[in-house]
């Protein structure tokens, strides 16, 4: 039986939250499980320097991200687990699509013109200032580590949809100047993806600095908890468990039978108080032993490096040939034979 190629990246900034588990990484672990799946899961650190310019904030997050895949029960024997800069024929075949890619489908990505539009809207201002290289051609080194793997299905967000139109579209110029050699990929929508609230009540997001960190301490988790925005409501009056932000996160890890006892708890108008607590509690537990494999990788920074090479020898198996194979086909190679 053939197996779909699934591939996902994961951009190396901030540290993970409770958003990001039950939105992204407990979905793709559990997806990763399936027979019929051949997963490729990146860690993006060449794209994240596109928004960070700082050093050891890109390496601490690395290190936090690849602990987190791991703890939260990521086989890496099973999924082909790679560091982006680890793989160097991402960044040479970027170089080869660059070639083909024309400018005018550059101009029309999503970020590049929201930085102009901006830009724009100041008064007296270059439509271009403060835009890198980096942000105009990150759908060309986003297409060269899908198509690098010649990746089946490609999960994003509806955000992202653009980005994987425009890897088909320069596999398809590459393939018809060339010939064949790039699978056409499609992107996979998680509509189902799971969005929890922030401390302030919004999407949880590093955006809005309202996030609740996946493996944070307990005592410092417990004070995050507590910080979650609910209303005037009294202890003793019926609350909504759809309009709470506590009863949403607690959704996201609790079973049915869990989630209909706490609805019936809101009815009788549990305390907001007993609410916090009783989310903590329940979470700290959920938690506490992949916390605990967490904090042990992240105390042996080595066996992370290990299990990501091993992950990039996997890689370039599928990925030396492949270039080899571009290489030829554009001229690319040695001058005899």
């Amino acid at each position: 039986m053939s197996k779909t190629r699934v591939l996902t990246g994961i951009t190396t900034t901030g540290i993970p939250h409770l958003g990001n588990y039950a939105g992204a990484i407990r979905p793709a672990i559990q997806a990763s499980q399936n027979a019929d799946t051949e997963s490729f899961l990146f860690l993006a650190d060449y794209h994240a320097l596109i928004k960070c310019q700082e050093p050891a904030r890109v390496q601490e997050s690395v290190r936090a991200i690849a602990a987190t895949w791991l703890a939260c029960g990521l086989d890496p024997d099973r999924v082909t687990f790679y560091r982006q800069t680890d793989v160097p024929e991402i960044t040479e075949l970027s170089w080869v699509l660059t070639t083909v890619t024309a400018k005018g489908l550059m101009n029309r990505a999503h970020a590049y013109k929201a930085a102009v539009q901006e830009n724009e809207e100041t008064e007296g201002a270059d439509p271009d200032r403060g835009i890198t290289m980096g942000l105009f051609c990150y759908p060309i080194l986003m297409a060269a580590d899908i198509l690098m793997f010649n990746g089946e299905k490609i999960p994003v967000g509806r955000d992202q949809t653009q980005h994987i139109e425009m890897a088909r579209d320069i596999a398809q110029r590459f393939n018809y100047l060339f010939g064949d050699t790039f699978t056409l990929p499609e992107a996979v929508i998680e509509e189902s993806g799971m969005v929890l609230p922030g401390l302030d009540g919004r999407k949880m997001s590093k955006s809005y600095n309202n996030t609740i960190p996946l493996f944070e301490g307990e005592k410092k988790f417990r004070k995050l908890i507590n910080k979650i925005k609910t209303n005037l409501l009294e202890p003793g009056e019926p609350k909504d468990p759809d309009d709470s932000a506590l009863f949403d996160i607690y959704s996201a890890f609790a079973t049915p039978a869990q989630i209909e006892d706490m609805r019936r708890e809101y009815a009788n108008g549990i305390a907001w108080g007993e609410m916090k607590k009783r989310l903590f509690e329940f979470l700290n537990e959920e938690l506490a032993p992949m916390r605990e494999e967490y904090n042990t990788l992240m105390d042996d920074p080595a066996q992370l490096d290990r299990i990501l090479q091993q992950g990039a020898e996997k890689a370039r198996d599928y990925a030396t040939p492949l270039m080899g194979d571009v290489r030829r086909r554009v001229g690319i190679g040695p001058i005899a034979g």
